[in-house]
């Protein structure tokens, strides 16, 4: 272990209020493998993993596949619009040639084999990014695949979303997600707090997915929403030091990039 990463485990085994966080693969462990992809979920599972998290689009045929971004353009070999693709279409695609030559031929996943990598102690947050218009299907596959309902939480950004869930996936915990911007000129964030918690009670969300924005998110920003009785979750979270930062900050889950190595980094403290 190098002297950075002692002293970082250091620090970690003496934040004893703050142990116990579950750490979420995010995209699976895609610092190693090709987000998205079913080599990057089971290689999350294989560093250690909790939970996975992955994107999910409905496409123009009625599929549910693992995508980020509206096109594939960045991580395929070609450049197709998602939403107004078909199954067919995308499956084609190479989606792991460009992350390593080795991940030659990987193709995009379904909401339905994406699940199956679930194991029985472990769930998975499925990030939305299409809209309400998923949810029948995604029902569908869930009912498949036979998960219990705490293994499968929905997040998404789009409020009209989680309202949908709450009224037609009530068993399901539903997550609302927020980023911040920054105004240039007066230097201020929003959302606020104050903007953040009337939202989710609006919503009546079962949890909130921060990103971790330093400047933003402090002990009485978490207090604030610790007030609610929610699952905080922190995204996405890769170095070490800022690990331990929203490890202290007491958030419940934190999502990255590189499962394994923070996992290793948790051993190392004694958690």
């Amino acid at each position: 272990m190098t002297h950075r990463l002692a002293a970082v485990a250091a620090v970690l085994f003496l934040q004893c209020a703050a142990m116990g966080q579950q750490i979420v693969a995010h995209r699976g462990a895609s610092f190693d493998a090709p987000e998205n992809t079913l080599a990057s979920f089971r290689l999350a599972w294989e560093q250690g993993a909790d939970a996975i998290e992955g994107d999910f689009y409905l496409t123009s045929d009625g599929q549910i596949v693992c995508m980020h971004d509206k096109t594939t353009k960045r991580t395929t070999n070609a450049d197709l619009p998602v939403a107004a693709s078909t199954f067919e279409q995308l499956r084609a695609l190479d989606a792991g040639s460009w992350k390593d030559p080795r991940y030659a031929g990987e193709q995009i996943p379904t909401l339905d084999e994406v699940l199956a990598t679930v194991p029985p102690d472990k769930y998975i947050l499925i990030e939305i990014k299409s809209g309400p218009e998923i949810l029948p299907a995604l029902k569908q596959s869930l009912d498949r695949a036979g998960l219990e309902p705490w293994q499968t939480r929905i997040i998404c950004f789009k409020q009209e979303v989680i309202t949908a869930v709450k009224q037609q996936l009530p068993e399901l915990a539903a997550v609302w997600l927020s980023s911040y911007k920054q105004d240039e000129q007066t230097g201020a964030w929003t959302p606020t707090i104050d903007t953040v918690v009337e939202t989710i009670q609006r919503l009546d969300a079962d949890g909130f997915g921060s990103k971790a924005e330093d400047a933003v998110v402090d002990e009485a920003f978490v207090a604030r929403l610790r007030q609610m009785d929610l699952h905080l979750n922190a995204w996405t979270v890769d170095e070490p030091e800022q690990f331990a930062r929203y490890q202290q900050l007491g958030f419940d889950t934190i999502t990255t990039n590189r499962p394994g190595f923070i996992k290793q980094l948790m051993a190392q403290a004694g958690q």
